[in-house]
């Protein structure tokens, strides 16, 4: 190649400004998601205000229930969050924020492969709580259900497991 390189042709730099500005078609699904995130608070206080009359009669296995219930619609909060965060800032552009905000110290250092893996690993904190609804409720669940739960909490495990090495083995771990 001679000292210098092609300029571009008009035709392939506009193709690739509308290639890189596409990516701002991705900005509607995360502010899609900061409303799925509104409704999953909004979820979170009518089980919360459901639960608070019954709690005194409540059996032990009720308030674990309801508990656990609780846990799995904050997991699933903080599974958007990172979605949203962490997506827009990967995909989209870097969140600018005002004076005085504080970042949280994950943000910014996610990249897509740290994401597959903190996505894989709440999804299976998701699954682990609903695994545990189903085992406290044995006795009412069919057998085929606790071992369909079962058999998809060690396929999330694996996966996870899985998703790690090939990152590791990839050098992004």
């Amino acid at each position: 190649m001679s000292g210098h390189e092609a300029k571009p042709s008009r035709m392939v730099s506009i193709i690739e400004a509308l290639l890189f500005g596409g990516r701002w078609l991705l900005a509607p699904l995360y502010l899609a998601m900061v409303v799925l995130l509104g409704l999953l608070v909004v979820r979170f206080i009518i089980e919360i205000v459901h639960a608070a009359p019954k709690l005194p009669t409540m059996d032990e296995t009720h308030v674990i229930m309801t508990t656990l219930s609780l846990i799995d619609l904050s997991l699933t909060a903080n599974l958007v969050v990172l979605v949203i965060l962490t997506g827009y800032e990967n995909f989209v552009a870097r969140i600018t924020l005002a004076e005085g905000d504080r970042r949280p110290e994950w943000m910014g250092n996610i990249d897509f492969s740290g994401l597959k893996l903190k996505l894989m690993g709440s999804i299976t904190a998701i699954a682990a709580v609903h695994v545990l609804r189903v085992f406290l409720e044995v006795r009412t669940e069919p057998d085929r259900v606790v071992m369909y739960q079962g058999g998809l909490m060690i396929a999330f495990v694996i996966t996870g497991l899985l998703l790690a090495l090939t990152d590791r083995i990839a050098g992004h771990g």
